[in-house]
């Protein structure tokens, strides 16, 4: 069979929930059971209600639970109207299973991939016609597997995809192909929710607080206490209507940050380009990323070519990253594990090249949509964040129950109780009105908030967490210094790499980097802008296809330049200054605390591997006896003095390996230690102000290490 029926279902069916399966782990918590409407039981709990005067519809919004129970009779999940959930916090869910009819042609788009689950998911009520069954919550889809005899996240469809899969995505879906997996996936729209002024109304009305407040009012009506209670319920009625005006102002400023709609360019099975909404991509669809970039509505593994990043939307990080080509293997694809080879939907993409796509852009395929992404995910904690688990509502509650103890004893004896003791009937609309005033508080600060209750959790803060480097630190950092190594001890510190004599060392410095250039700038991570700025080097990419570049090292795809100032090449005249090509690069992974380049030198006859990366990562991949003895002193002197020491390491590459093709793990083994690269970070002028305040409030605090 085609690999590419892997798009519906890998060959090895579907993967089985794991409690360490970052997507399937929340379901497998999941208790979901089934129920199905019984129409005599609906009208009878309708009728109840009607003469209840609407306190069971009361009761039901605040456990969902009993009104299932009223209406509906258990069955299995397979013939479900509805389905309680209890989420891994034990909070109860209701919703309702939906069915949507498969357009013609789809179930024999599914024979003809001989797919069990997608068919078996299709053939359920074959009999009458194609319907798939699913259920939305939380904003993600949850589809019906008859085999599995579960619903799963429709993420479990491609969650075991490989990277060679990956790759034989490139010759592009059909529409029929796409159509039906849009059906499948649903629309690729990250849409938050914005509720009427009514709804918002309701849900703030049957708060257990306003509710009791709203018997309160009544008897001390009844009680004669006219212009207190009228007070009461003006200034109830204000901070109401505040409080929904600010919640769902906030709701629609998320839900026009999280929708992006855009026109996007995909290519079809039939090799032809088409320009689409963003809204219908699915993955599987193979993105052709224009070289000016965009911003991208969904995640997506790049297959060719490079693209410049900027994650600041996910990450708060300002600085660009690199992105590099998927490597071709076996292995499951993972978006955390290949990081330096996804492209995160909201990020924008600043430029791409190097993919022989359109106009020098990148290919790319689509590998998830909708809440199924990083922004996704992202957008997803926000709406849906932990409940609050605060002692404070815990106590109110008993409070509350109390007092209504005693105002039902009251009832019975005309009152006397209730009046001795002293309800203080405003304690809602007070405590909504602090919440408000706190929130506008905030807002003039720029922090915004969508869930008030959550403002009071603030005043149980006991530690505050800081990133060192760009929060308590400047982002810009100085080189310091370069000491060489050799295998007996450490050279003298040389405060200018530029002042290095030409050999692997400096190559290093000038090489070993995912700096590019665009509109003739520089951009990077600062480090490497710094470390590059500081040997003199000059870095040139590619133009156009890039032949003329190619040719002057050997034919090799050349992805940049590093070129010697001109005056050191006259001055010196020696070989080990020659131009350096970079032919492959493998980004910095934080996991692997370490990146590496290999390049070739004019005209493709030497080639060399680089790498750059923490001191002790870098010594454990480099020969014993090229490591000075003075190792591990040196590090701990500079790391006590608060300097950033990077290491680096090489080694020439054996004529017969080709430098296009070779694996990181041949790479970066069995290397030479070259040195030490120190930079200096200063700590902000403020940071010691702010460090005090927390101090002086009796707050811990504490910071993350590089």
């Amino acid at each position: 069979m085609d690999r590419r029926g892997s798009v519906l279902e890998p060959q090895s069916g579907l993967p089985s929930p794991s409690p360490r399966d970052p997507l399937l782990s929340p379901d497998s918590h999941m208790d979901v059971q089934g129920y199905k409407f019984v129409r005599w039981r609906v009208w009878m709990f309708h009728l109840a209600a009607v003469l209840t005067l609407g306190f069971l519809y009361i009761l039901i919004h605040w456990r969902p639970r009993l009104g299932i129970l009223a209406r509906c009779s258990s069955c299995p999940l397979a013939l479900a109207h509805v389905l309680l959930i209890r989420d891994i916090f034990g909070k109860q869910h209701v919703v309702d299973v939906l069915t949507e009819e498969l357009e013609d042609g789809s179930f024999e788009l599914l024979v003809e991939h001989e797919v069990t689950d997608w068919r078996d998911t299709a053939q359920l009520y074959q009999e009458e016609k194609t319907l798939l069954r699913y259920y939305l919550f939380e904003g993600l889809r949850y589809v019906w597997l008859d085999r599995k005899g579960a619903f799963l996240r429709v993420s479990v469809l491609n969650e075991d995809w490989t990277c060679k899969d990956l790759y034989g995505f490139q010759k592009g879906l059909s529409h029929l192909e796409q159509s039906f997996r849009r059906r499948i996936y649903g629309s690729n729209l990250i849409d938050v929710p914005v509720k009427p002024y009514i709804k918002l109304l309701f849900e703030e009305v049957l708060n257990p607080f306003y509710v009791f407040q709203f018997f309160s009012i009544t008897l001390w009506m009844i009680d004669d206490y006219y212009y207190y209670a009228t007070c009461i319920l003006l200034l109830s009625i204000l901070s109401i209507s505040i409080s929904l005006y600010e919640i769902r102002k906030q709701s629609l400023t998320l839900h026009n940050m999280a929708q992006l709609v855009t026109n996007v360019k995909i290519r079809r099975s039939s090799g032809v380009e088409e320009c689409v909404s963003s809204v219908e991509l699915v993955p599987g669809d193979c993105l052709i990323i224009p070289q000016e970039g965009l911003l991208l509505p969904c995640d997506a593994a790049l297959l060719a070519g490079e693209c410049l990043v900027n994650e600041s939307m996910l990450t708060g990080e300002s600085v660009p990253v690199l992105k590099t080509p998927l490597p071709a293997g076996e292995g499951r694809y993972s978006s955390e594990t290949e990081r330096r080879h996804t492209l995160f939907c909201g990020t924008q993409l600043i430029q791409a090249k190097g993919g022989g796509a359109g106009s020098g852009g990148a290919i790319a395929v689509v590998t998830s949509t909708g809440f199924f992404t990083a922004k996704g995910n992202l957008v997803s904690s926000i709406l849906y964040p932990q409940p609050i688990n605060f002692r404070f509502y815990q106590d109110a509650i008993k409070f509350l129950l109390i007092l209504g103890f005693l105002a039902f004893i009251g009832t019975i004896y005309n009152f006397v109780v209730l009046y001795r003791s002293q309800l203080p009937p405003a304690l809602p609309a007070a405590i909504t009105t602090g919440t408000i005033y706190a929130q506008q508080r905030l807002k003039k600060q720029g922090i915004f908030c969508i869930s008030p209750p959550r403002i009071n959790v603030c005043g149980k803060v006991s530690l505050f967490c800081f990133d060192k480097t760009g929060t308590l630190t400047e982002e810009g950092l100085d080189v310091w210094g370069v000491m060489e190594g050799g295998p007996s001890s450490f050279s003298e510190l040389v405060p200018e790499p530029r002042f290095l004599a030409p050999g692997p060392m400096l190559s290093g410095l000038a090489c070993c980097h995912t700096v590019t250039l665009m509109q003739g700038q520089p951009i990077g991570d600062p480090l490497e802008l710094k470390m590059i700025e500081s040997t003199g080097w000059n870095l040139q990419e590619p133009e156009g296809d890039g032949k003329v570049l190619d040719a002057e090292f050997g034919g090799y795809k050349v992805l940049a330049v590093m070129r010697p100032p001109t005056q050191q090449l006259q001055a010196q005249g020696s070989s080990t200054s020659e131009a350096v090509a970079l032919v492959q690069r493998f980004p910095f992974s934080s996991a692997l605390q370490r990146m590496s380049v290999v390049t070739v030198v004019g005209g493709g006859h030497s080639a060399f591997a680089f790498i750059k990366g923490s001191p002790e990562m870098v010594a454990s991949l480099c020969r014993a006896e090229t490591v000075p003895a003075q190792f591990s002193s040196k590090l701990r002197s500079f790391s006590s003095e608060g300097l950033r020491v990077l290491a680096l390491g090489y080694k020439p590459l054996d004529n017969n390996t080709d430098p296009r093709t070779i694996k990181r793990e041949e790479v970066e083994k069995d290397m030479q230690f070259l040195g030490l690269l120190m930079m200096k970070n200063l700590v902000k002028p403020d940071s010691a102000d702010a460090i005090n305040i927390l101090r002086q409030a009796q707050l811990r605090s504490d910071h993350g290490h590089w």
